[in-house]
């Protein structure tokens, strides 16, 4: 029985990990959106704790919700994600075709950082409601989500500062459309 337990429990472990490294893909992905805009290494560390953060806070409400609200939350967090990294992507490639004209959101403000942060994690949410309903270690499955999320988008984070000498000032058009195309799939 011992050796049951412990393949349930090593399979528990596998399943949590490999949630977190999907979770934090988009925070890869997008960050490699963020990161053609031009990024300072500071930035990428503020960002990346912040996403982290917030990969270990979106779960753990979503947790302690519960199973009453799972059903509906699931697809209203996809949506609200999708629809917020459309009007980023959007702003992002408006702003770089009009120029110096429109002022896009700044990722090192704490209104745009917070944005950018929570558009990553609110899928999160919906896997911390879905994670709510069986019994999993919860400070471990936290844990592993926001290090998969901060260590995630300083990869793209990187990824994407490095491109962005390469793209040049289409760096932003770029960026936002990576950011609206991952807003047009969580909306399908």
């Amino acid at each position: 029985m011992t050796a049951l337990a412990t393949a349930a429990e090593m399979g528990q472990l596998i399943t949590i990990v490999v949630m977190g490294i999907a979770l934090g893909m988009d925070a890869f992905s997008l960050g490699i959106g963020i990161g053609l805009r031009g990024v300072r290494l500071l930035d990428i560390a503020r960002i990346s704790l912040i996403i982290g953060l917030f990969h270990v806070v979106m779960p753990l409400a979503g947790m302690f919700m519960g199973h009453y609200l799972g059903s509906l939350l699931g697809d209203v967090a996809t949506m609200t994600g999708g629809g917020l990294l459309v009007l980023l992507g959007g702003h992002m490639i408006f702003s770089s075709l009009r120029g110096q004209e429109v002022k896009p959101i700044d990722h090192r403000t704490l209104w745009g950082l917070s944005f950018f942060a929570f558009s990553v994690s609110i899928d999160s949410m919906s896997v911390g409601v879905s994670l709510g309903m069986f019994s999993t270690d919860l400070a471990f499955t936290v844990l592993m989500f926001g290090l998969f999320g901060g260590v995630m988008s300083v990869f793209g984070l990187l990824l994407g500062r490095r491109a962005g000498h390469w793209v040049g000032e289409y760096g932003e058009a770029l960026g936002g459309v990576i950011l609206l195309a991952f807003g047009i799939r969580f909306l399908i």
